[in-house]
C-alpha cells in the first residue's frame, strides 16, 4: 500500500493560532494524521516582501494573493508592527496538537530570518538560531524534538550536520523524488531525509489552467496509483493556506488520496517503513523548482533515477 505522508509548514502567528486548529478538524474528519513543523520565535513575515527584486517572487506572489492569505496585520510583523513571539502566544494551540495525536517537530526559529540567510551564514550563527528553537520546543512540549523540516528547504552544511548532533533520526529539508541519505563532503549523514516530492499550492496555483476548482485534480493525478503505480509521496502544506483560504482543496486531496487507497500519515509513520531498507546517498546540493524563486536544497541525483 502506498502512502502520502503529510508535512504541515507553520510560518506564522496566524497560521498557528487560526490555521492549525482548523487543519486539525480537517484531518481528524479524515481520520488522518499529520506532521506539524513550527516556527517557533518571533514572526517577522513583513520583512519577506525585501524579495521583490528576487526573479520570480513577484509572479509567485501575484498568484497566490499574499494579502488575501496572509493579512495586513501580519504583513505588517517585523516592518510597521514588532514581530510577536510565536511560541510564547501559541503554545497552547501548539501542544493541542500533539495532544491530538500528530507529530510535532523545528521548523525554524525566524522563518524569514532562516529563509533569506541561512545559505551564506557561518557556523556560529547557524548554531546560534537552531539552539533557539531547539530550547523553545523542549518550552513548550516538555520534550526533545523527533524531527526538522527547513523554512523555504533553506539550510547549510552546519546545520545538517547538527541534525546528526540531535540525534535525529529523520528530516525533511528539501526537495527530491525519494528518500535518501545526504553526504557534506564525501561523508554521510545519520539521519535520513524524506523530501516534498510533490509541488505545493502555491507553486502550481494560477500556472497551465491551474484554478482554486481543479487543481486538486492535477495533484490527484500525480499520486494516481494506477497510473504511476504504488509509489510513496510527501506533501507539504502550509498552515497559512490549506488551513485558512485554501482548506477546500486540502479537504478534496484527502477524501480523493484515500479514495485512491493511500494511506496518510507523519514522518515519523514513513520513517518506520524505511529504517531497514538500503537508501542511497546523494550528496548535499542546490537547485530551483518550478514555481518557486530562488535555490532550495534539491536532490540532484534523483533527475537520473
Amino acid at each position: 500500500m502506498s502512502r502520502i505522508t503529510l508535512k504541515v509548514d507553520v510560518d506564522t502567528l496566524r497560521g498557528t493560532l487560526e490555521g492549525v486548529p482548523a487543519l486539525q478538524r480537517m484531518l481528524d474528519r479524515h481520520q488522518a494524521r499529520a506532521t506539524f513543523l513550527f516556527s517557533l520565535g518571533p514572526d517577522n513575515t513583513g520583512r519577506a516582501l525585501r524579495r521583490v527584486f528576487r526573479p520570480g517572487f513577484l509572479k509567485k506572489v501575484s498568484r497566490t494573493s499574499v494579502v488575501e492569505h496572509y493579512g495586513l496585520k501580519t504583513l505588517s510583523y517585523g516592518v510597521l508592527l514588532p514581530g510577536p513571539d510565536i511560541g510564547k502566544k501559541a503554545a497552547a494551540e501548539m501542544r493541542a496538537i500533539a495532544t491530538a495525536g500528530h507529530e510535532t517537530g523545528i521548523h525554524t526559529w525566524d522563518h524569514v530570518e532562516w529563509h533569506d540567510q541561512v545559505r551564506t551564514r557561518d557556523a556560529a550563527w547557524t548554531l546560534q538560531r537552531m539552539q533557539q528553537s531547539y530550547d523553545r520546543f523542549g518550552e513548550v512540549f516538555g520534550h526533545a524534538p523527533a524531527t526538522h523540516g527547513a523554512a523555504g528547504w533553506q539550510m547549510n552544511e552546519t546545520a545538517i550536520r547538527q541534525l546528526d548532533a540531535w540525534g535525529m533520526q529523520y528530516a525533511s529539508d528539501g526537495r527530491g523524488a525519494a528518500p535518501y541519505f545526504m553526504s557534506i563532503d564525501g561523508q554521510p549523514c545519520k539521519h535520513m531525509q524524506l523530501p516534498t516530492t510533490l509541488p505545493t499550492l502555491d507553486e502550481i496555483l494560477g500556472v497551465d489552467g491551474l484554478t482554486v476548482d481543479n487543481v486538486h485534480e492535477h495533484l490527484l493525478g500525480l499520486t494516481d496509483p494506477n497510473r504511476h503505480g504504488p509509489r510513496d509521496h510527501v506533501f507539504t502544506l502550509h498552515a497559512e493556506l490549506e488551513g485558512q483560504k485554501l482548506a477546500p482543496i486540502f479537504d478534496r486531496l484527502l477524501a480523493g488520496w484515500l479514495q485512491q487507497g493511500h494511506t496518510l500519515g507523519t514522518m515519523g509513520d514513513y520513517h518506520a517503513t524505511l529504517t531497514h531498507q538500503m537508501l542511497p546517498i546523494h550528496p548535499f546540493a542546490w537547485g530551483e523548482i518550478p514555481g518557486r524563486s530562488g535555490e532550495l536544497i534539491v536532490d540532484l541525483d534523483c533527475r537520473s533515477r
